[in-house]
């Protein structure tokens, strides 16, 4: 099946940044929206910020104005910068998308590790 990979993620500090790439191997010019998801072992998996074919964006609250999801279909990718990391940003780190049918993109991947520490 078509698939997602996710990559960017590290061992960083408070304060600092990182920027997450998920790498589709179809085009995503279709979907109605692409999304970041985080998940913490043992907990549910959470929206983090998604991204319409329009280029309309939204945010958890959690995230706000730290974190900025972009996209480039040329590419197949979207992307998510992560400002002003927190020790509460401490997760796996997945990608998805959704046709307008409702169909997802992919299956979930391995995502990507994200810790914050000092």
């Amino acid at each position: 099946q078509v698939h997602l990979v996710e990559s960017g993620g590290g061992l960083v500090q408070p304060g600092g940044s990182l920027r997450l790439s998920c790498a589709a191997s179809g085009s995503i010019s279709s979907l109605y929206t692409m999304a970041w998801y985080r998940q913490v072992s043992g907990k549910q998996r959470d929206l983090v910020a998604g991204i319409t074919s329009g280029g309309s964006t939204n945010y958890a609250d959690s995230v706000k104005g730290r974190f900025t999801i972009s996209r480039d279909n040329a590419k197949n990718t979207v992307y998510l910068q992560m400002n002003s990391l927190k020790l509460e940003d401490t997760a796996v780190y997945y990608c998805n998308g959704r046709y307008y049918t409702g169909t997802y993109y992919s299956p979930w991947g391995q995502g990507t590790q994200v810790t914050v520490s000092s």
